[in-house]
C-alpha cells in the first residue's frame, strides 16, 4: 500500500441506503462449503514464504524478482486451470519507461521580491520526465494548513503559475486537499518545501512513467533543508511579488516492458457469463534500497505479499466448483502499485475484460497481519470507501456466514480509498473497495515486513470471507452501485455513467 494521509469522516446514513441494493439471503451450498475449506493456512504460508523471500529482492518494479514473481503467479493460475487473460497468455504487457535519477543541466533560482534563493544541487528533487524551462514565473505560496485560503483558492490563480507548499506531516491531510486543488489547475511547476527530507528519505533511484499519461503531468520539485524551509517562511501567503526560472534538461530514459498478471474463471450463466467480478492485489514492493546502515532488502510480505497470495488461494479453491458461478469472475495481481498505481492505471486504460461489463472489483491489501497498530485484529476485516458504494453489503454478508466481521474504520476507511488499486478502477466508474485487515503496522514499509509475522490461520478465516463474496457477486441478480447520496462519489457516479449511458 502507498503511503497514506489521514481525513475522518463518518457517514451514518449509508447502511440503509446500501441494503436495498443487495439481493435476498444467500443460500450456502454444499459445493461452496466445500470450495471454501480448501482455502488453508499452510498454501498460504507455502506461497508467500516464496514471493517474500530473499530470493525475489522486494519485488521492486522492475526488477528480476518481479519477474519472478509474475512467473510464479502464472504457474499457479495455470495449475488452477483458469484461462489466460492477457495479450501473451497469462501476462498483460505494459510499455513504460524507466527515468533516470538526477537533475541534469539543473540551474533553479527562486526569488521573494526582493533576494534570490538558489538551492544546492543536491537538495533539489525533480520529478519530469522531459526537460524543463521556465523564466520568471510568478511565484504562489499556498499554506496548505489555511483552509480559508485553499477554500477560496481558484484555478484562475494558480494555472501556469510556480506554486510552493510545504510539508508537514503533523498536516499532512490539508496538504492531500491542497495538492489536489493544484493539480486540477495545472501549474507550471509544483514546489514542494520539505526541510527533514521526509518525503525523499526512501526516493527511489529511477522512476517509472508511462508515456501515455506523461504530457498530462505538470512537473514537481521537492526542496529540502534548512534554508528551503527559512526562504517559504519568509514568503507571504498567495502571489509572494517573486518569481522562478528553472532550467533542467531533460533525462536519459529506457524503455520498460512491465506485466500484470490475469486469469479468468469463466461463468456458467449464459445470460451473465459476459460480466465479471474482478479481485485483485499488486504485487511489487519496495525492493533492495540503502540506509545508513547498509542495504536491505525490503521483502514486503504483507504489503502486498498477503493479497497476491490470498488472489492465488482464492483462485485455486473457486475454480474447482462445479456449477460455476454464474458471472465470470477476473483474477489480476498489478505490478507497480508502490510506483504510483501504475499496473492498475495501465489496465484501467487497457481492461482484459471490458469495463461496462466490470460490475465489481474487490482488491485486498495488508490481509495478513494481525497486529496493527490500533490494536489486535482478530476475525475482522474493513474496506475503503465503506459507505461508498454496496459493495460493502455483499462482502458484509460473506463475513458473517464465516465468521469475519467487516466493520468500518472511521478513521481510515474513507481516508484509504484513493491510496490503492481499487481507486483506479473506481475512477473509470467500477464499484472498487479495498479489504483491508491493518492499515498500520510496525514494519509498514520497512525491511522488517517477513513472512514469519503474518497470522495465517486468521488469513485463511479472511480468504473464505473474500471467496464467498466472490461468489456471490458472481451469482447475484443485483449488482453493486455506487451511493450516490454520498458526495465524495460524485467523480465515480459520473464516470459510471459514461460506461452505462
Amino acid at each position: 500500500m502507498r503511503n497514506c494521509i489521514f481525513t475522518i469522516v463518518v457517514s451514518l446514513t449509508a447502511g440503509c441506503v446500501l441494503a436495498d441494493n443487495v439481493s435476498a439471503p444467500f443460500a450456502m451450498t454444499a459445493e461452496i462449503q466445500t470450495a471454501l475449506s480448501h482455502i488453508g493456512a499452510d498454501s498460504l504460508r507455502g506461497d508467500l514464504s516464496f514471493l517474500a523471500s530473499d530470493l525475489l529482492e522486494g519485488r521492486d518494479t522492475p526488477s528480476r524478482g518481479l519477474d519472478v514473481a509474475s512467473e510464479y503467479i502464472a504457474a499457479q493460475f495455470r495449475l488452477a486451470g483458469l484461462e489466460p487473460g492477457g495479450d501473451d497468455g497469462y501476462f498483460q504487457t505494459a510499455h513504460l519507461n524507466l527515468v533516470s535519477p538526477g537533475a541534469p543541466g539543473l540551474m533553479l533560482s527562486l526569488s521573494d521580491g526582493k533576494k534570490v534563493f538558489t538551492p544546492k544541487p543536491a537538495e533539489a528533487f525533480v520529478r519530469a520526465t522531459g526537460s524543463v524551462e521556465l523564466k520568471h514565473v510568478p511565484l504562489f505560496k499556498l499554506d496548505a494548513g489555511d483552509s480559508e485560503q485553499v477554500g477560496k483558492l481558484t484555478a484562475a490563480d494558480i494555472a501556469g503559475k510556480v506554486v510552493i507548499l510545504e510539508f508537514d506531516a503533523k498536516r499532512a491531510k490539508n496538504l492531500r486537499a491542497a495538492g489536489a486543488k493544484v493539480r486540477e489547475a495545472k501549474p507550471a511547476l509544483t514546489i514542494l518545501v520539505d526541510a527533514k527530507g521526509a518525503t525523499v528519505d526512501r526516493a527511489p533511484q529511477r522512476r517509472l512513467v508511462d508515456p501515455e499519461l506523461v504530457r498530462t503531468a505538470p512537473p514537481q520539485m521537492t526542496l529540502t533543508g534548512k534554508a528551503a524551509a527559512s526562504f517559504f517562511a519568509s514568503l507571504k501567503p498567495g502571489f509572494t511579488g517573486g518569481v522562478v526560472s528553472v532550467h533542467r534538461d531533460a533525462p536519459e530514459q529506457k524503455p520498460a516492458t512491465m506485466r500484470n498478471v490475469v486469469a479468468i474463471l469463466r461463468g456458467s450463466d449464459p445470460q451473465l457469463r459476459d460480466t465479471c467480478v474482478l479481485l485483485t492485489a499488486h504485487y511489487d514492493h519496495l525492493g533492495v534500497r540503502r540506509d545508513r546502515s547498509g542495504e536491505h532488502i525490503y521483502n514486503g510480505a504483507n504489503d502486498d505479499g498477503s493479497g497476491t497470495v490470498s488472489v492465488l488461494e482464492v483462485a485455486r479453491a473457486l475454480a474447482g466448483l462445479n456449477p460455476r458461478p454464474r458471472r465470470s469472475i477476473v483474477f489480476v495481481t498489478f505490478f507497480g502499485e508502490e510506483e504510483g498505481l501504475v499496473g492498475s492505471r495501465f489496465y484501467a486504460r487497457h481492461p482484459a475484460w471490458p469495463l461496462d461489463k466490470t460490475v465489481a472489483q474487490l482488491n485486498l491489501e495488508q490481509v495478513g497481519r494481525t497486529d496493527s497498530t490500533e490494536g489486535k485484529q482478530i476475525s475482522n476485516a474493513t474496506l475503503t470507501g465503506f459507505d461508498f458504494s454496496s459493495l460493502t453489503e455483499f462482502v458484509s454478508r460473506a463475513g458473517e456466514l464465516t465468521g469475519i466481521k467487516v466493520y468500518k474504520n472511521a478513521r481510515n476507511s474513507d481516508a484509504y480509498f484513493a491510496d490503492s488499486d481499487n481507486v483506479s478502477l473506481a475512477e473509470a466508474g467500477v464499484p472498487a473497495e479495498t479489504l483491508c485487515v491493518a492499515f498500520n503496522f510496525a514494519d509498514y514499509h520497512r525491511p522488517g515486513d517477513k513472512w514469519e509475522k503474518i497470522d495465517f490461520d486468521n488469513m485463511a478465516k479472511v480468504d473464505r470471507a473474500v471467496a464467498l463474496s466472490l461468489v456471490m457477486l458472481a451469482d447475484s441478480g443485483p449488482t453493486p452501485e455506487w451511493n450516490a447520496t454520498n458526495p465524495k462519489t460524485a467523480p465515480y457516479v459520473k464516470a459510471w455513467r459514461e460506461h452505462h449511458p
